[in-house]
């Protein structure tokens, strides 16, 4: 990846990125690196590829000049969050952004969700994020400033067959946004939402094998850009929400879909 830059727009900046192993949150990593920000790389723990996947991203960005360290945390379980958090701190600063990016997915008829299913879903993608952001808040607080972004998903606005649970959980996500952005404003800090659309990830190959040019090619009759959308193509937002430039943004969801929603 290219060196990062003392003078970047994010230079001296700390951020987590939940998930930040692969797909997405990979993207973010780099952007932020690139931009100066030194980076904690989340990844679920117990699972070797997303060890394998975190502990590889964390040696491009040191090899880049960025200052990163890969940790293993559960998001849905606070005690987890918390420690992340404090090692965070310890290896790298002060946390000033946080990417709550980590998702638990699954593909079941509405029907078939059980309460066991609801939880598991909505404990890492909702409480997740909750416990990010409360985590975060005191050294936020105390710096008066921070910049704190969930991800949501065009699915909010489209809905999806087979996946109510997740869907339901991104649009928690934004109302949890909405309020957020009320409780934290006087702090300094900043809450947003991306949107993304149809983005070809690591994750969608698990759930949907082999069905690439068949998406692509569906994509490019829905979208008004007629592509499918890469992970690298949010870099740019998350880059915005997460740099001086957004100072006097928050509460808003940004949708970045190619032109899949139109409004």
């Amino acid at each position: 990846m290219p060196a990062s830059s003392a003078a970047g727009r994010l230079a001296g900046e700390v951020a987590i990125v939940t998930g930040g192993w692969r797909g997405i949150g990979a993207a973010v990593c780099r952007a932020f690196a690139v931009e100066g920000a030194d980076v904690a790389v989340n990844y679920p723990p117990g699972a070797a590829p997303a060890r394998d996947g975190a502990d590889e991203l964390v040696k491009e960005l040191e090899g880049g000049g960025t200052r990163a360290v890969a940790i293993a945390a559960d998001v849905g379980a606070s005690a987890d969050v918390e420690a992340m958090v404090r090692e965070t701190e310890s290896e790298l600063g002060g946390v000033s952004i946080l990417v709550a990016n980590a998702a638990a997915t699954g593909r079941l008829p509405w029907t078939e969700i059980n309460e066991a299913e609801w939880d598991r879903v909505m404990r890492v993608n909702v409480l997740g994020a909750l416990f990010c952001s409360q985590a975060v808040f005191p050294g936020m607080q105390a710096r008066g400033r921070g910049k704190i972004i969930m991800v949501s998903s065009v699915m909010v606005e489209l809905g999806s067959p087979n996946a109510l649970h997740y869907v339901a959980s991104k649009a928690a996500l934004i109302g949890m946004t909405r309020s957020l952005a009320r409780e934290v404003g006087k702090d300094g800090i900043c809450v947003n939402c991306v949107m993304p659309g149809a983005i070809r990830t690591e994750n969608e190959e698990e759930l949907y094998p082999g069905t690439a040019e068949r998406s692509a090619r569906e994509q490019a009759v829905r979208q008004s850009i007629p592509r499918r959308g890469f992970a690298q193509d949010l870099g740019g937002t998350f880059l915005y929400l997460a740099s001086p430039d957004s100072d006097f943004v928050t509460g808003q969801v940004v949708v970045v879909d190619g032109g899949w929603v139109n409004y």
